[in-house]
């Protein structure tokens, strides 16, 4: 699906070799076992598999460190609670053989992401993903760490407002439109409860599917507190109009967070495709910004003509 090829400037210099060097030096248990890249359209990490049963995670830009330390903190507490699979970390590598961050080894989950293997039974999924997105919720979010999404999603105004002038130019969406559902996001009253844990990038490579069903919820890079409007977002980058409200149902969610998740989706379709798209952007991950542009898509479809 994707290629090396680097999606950012600042972006470290990761290969099979390097990975294979810092497995021998760290957890020489594990030398020798085959490293083969593992494809993906995801932006923060570059992920290896080991041997049969493990993957290596390594985040490809400097500020990365906080992912690792995350999953490996968090996920075995969180993992008991969540109805669907997620990673199990087994070792947390330090910086060593010319790579300066913090590395992972997990469990390797079976399954493709579902933008290789779509999802094919959406009601399913929804009810699934929607379940997941609740109990996340309601674990006791005490001491956890900001999500990267979990603060209000006007934070990335000037970007947005950026993105919509210059795909509005290019001829990628009706930018009228698109300022008045932003401006509506905007005006949404904010999250004024406790802190709660959300997955922050619920997208369609970090589900994994199996014959068509999702079987699991991989990347917990985003995984933090706060405003749980971000997990949302799933509901117009994963599914459709005639499974959306299943997805509502099954999560719980309550009509101000429903609307500030809709504001999410329009913002991370509008950057997605402005960064990472051919037309505005660096043309990297086409992938992404294909999603993107379903987002807001999806989200203006539902805002309705001026």
């Amino acid at each position: 699906m994707s290629s090396p090829t680097k999606m950012h400037a600042d972006e470290l210099d990761i290969d099979a070799a390097l990975v294979a060097r810092l497995v021998a030096e760290q957890f020489p248990r594990w030398a020798g076992l085959p490293v083969t890249r593992v494809a993906s359209a995801g932006t923060d990490n570059a992920m290896y598999r080991l041997g049969a049963d493990m993957v290596v995670r390594l985040p490809r830009l400097p500020g990365g460190a906080r992912q690792v330390d995350t999953e490996h903190r968090w996920l075995p507490q969180l993992a008991p609670r969540l109805p669907l699979p997620v990673p199990t970390p087994l070792a947390k590598g330090a910086p060593g053989a010319g790579y300066g961050l913090p590395w992972g080894v997990y469990e390797w989950l079976d399954g493709e992401n579902s933008y290789d293997a779509p999802i094919l039974e959406l009601r399913d999924a929804a009810e699934r993903l929607g379940r997941f997105v609740a109990a996340l919720r309601k674990v006791d979010a005490v001491g956890g760490p900001p999500s990267w999404r979990g603060g209000p999603v006007g934070e990335h105004d000037d970007y947005v407002r950026t993105a919509i002038r210059d795909l509005g130019a290019a001829g990628v969406l009706d930018a009228e439109l698109a300022a008045a559902a932003w401006e509506e996001t905007l005006r949404l009253p904010q999250w004024d409860a406790a802190p709660v844990w959300l997955h922050g990038d619920l997208l369609p490579g970090n589900l994994l599917t199996s014959a068509g069903r999702l079987t699991a919820v991989i990347d917990f890079g985003g995984l933090g507190v706060g405003d749980p409007a971000a997990d949302t977002l799933a509901a117009w980058a994963v599914f459709d109009d005639a499974t959306r409200d299943v997805f509502r149902a099954a999560g719980e969610v309550d009509d101000a967070t429903w609307a500030r998740g809709r504001g999410w989706a329009l913002c991370f379709g509008l950057m997605a495709e402005h960064y990472y798209g051919g037309r505005c952007g660096n043309g990297t991950n086409p992938v992404l910004a294909g999603v993107g542009m379903r987002a807001v898509g999806e989200v203006l479809a539902e805002h309705g003509p001026l």
